[in-house]
């Protein structure tokens, strides 16, 4: 290619830099941050030898990505109660483009918490985007035969994370009948219909990072966790919930005086929820945009 870095190429790419550290970061704020320093880094660059325009890029993104993450341990590591990732807002009236596949849920990404850095950055680099071991080793300052281990252990770690007897996760729109159901059972207060949406062993995990009221420890069972789910609404009394759509999957959203004040995702099986996740952190919901009526 040419020298300097035409913008069109870089529109291009830029899903793809943002998507690469998104998946590494877990936020949506750091991830934007990492694009405009592979921005800015491409375009004082000669780019006159690089022949794969799209691996170069994202090699540069997972280079920042890296450096944030490591830097970020110990900040994430002080965290108040559990954590969720930054919501991504996806779908036909998304801010921003990411390629959407299972690696960006929110399940995925909750599970690539656990995982150290090199890990993280060995599995996306390889698995998603699908760089060579010896391209990523370049990125961790490492061997190729080291970054393939850590490629493994991470697959490893991410395929335990999911119990052996784990049924089918559900489709987008058995999800979403899921969530209507929810949203129609909580706001009438119905606890029945609640339990009844939930699996016998679901989870309820909350992440308010100590700026907002949440259960700073997991919460399992169907009955104590519709009891906390209504209660909070009857303490709410929240304006309105809508269903939006982020990291690829169907949410609730609820607002109360314009401004959003809780996301939940969920994950279900056999048409009840078996992952309940609510983030009430004001930090992490306030890039969000509010949609309209659905």
């Amino acid at each position: 290619m040419t020298g300097s870095l035409a913008e069109a190429d870089w529109e291009a790419h830029r899903a793809a830099v943002f998507g690469a550290a998104y998946r590494i970061l877990g936020t949506v704020a750091e991830a934007e941050d990492v694009t405009q320093e592979v921005w800015l880094s491409a375009s004082a660059a000669d780019l006159s030898g690089v022949r794969d325009l799209r691996a170069w890029l994202v090699t540069v993104a997972a280079r920042t990505s890296y450096n944030v993450l490591k830097s970020a341990r110990v900040r994430r590591e002080s965290y108040v109660g559990p954590w969720l990732p930054e919501p991504l807002l996806t779908g036909p009236d998304a801010a921003a483009e990411v390629l959407i596949d299972e690696s960006v849920g929110t399940a995925m990404l909750v599970v690539m918490e656990r995982l150290s850095p090199a890990e993280r950055v060995a599995l996306v680099l390889h698995d998603v985007f699908g760089l060579p071991f010896a391209r990523i080793a370049e990125v961790l300052n490492s061997t190729p035969v080291a970054v393939r281990k850590l490629a493994s252990r991470a697959r490893a770690r991410v395929a335990s994370s999911r119990t052996a007897g784990e049924r089918p996760r559900a489709s987008r729109a058995e999800t979403e009948r899921v969530l209507r159901a929810f949203k129609a059972a909580a706001g009438a207060g119905d606890i029945a219909g609640l339990v009844a949406l939930l699996d016998s062993e679901a989870v309820y995990v909350a992440d308010g990072g100590g700026k907002a009221t949440a259960a700073r420890r997991p919460l399992r069972g169907a009955e104590r966790i519709a009891l906390l789910l209504v209660r909070q609404v009857e303490l709410r009394r929240p304006e309105a919930v809508r269903i939006i759509e982020v990291n690829g999957a169907p949410a609730l959203a609820t607002y109360d005086g314009g401004e959003l004040v809780w996301l939940d995702t969920v994950e279900v099986a056999g048409g009840r929820i078996t992952v309940f996740r609510r983030l009430v952190n004001p930090d992490k919901l306030a890039h969000l945009a509010h949609p309209g009526h659905i």
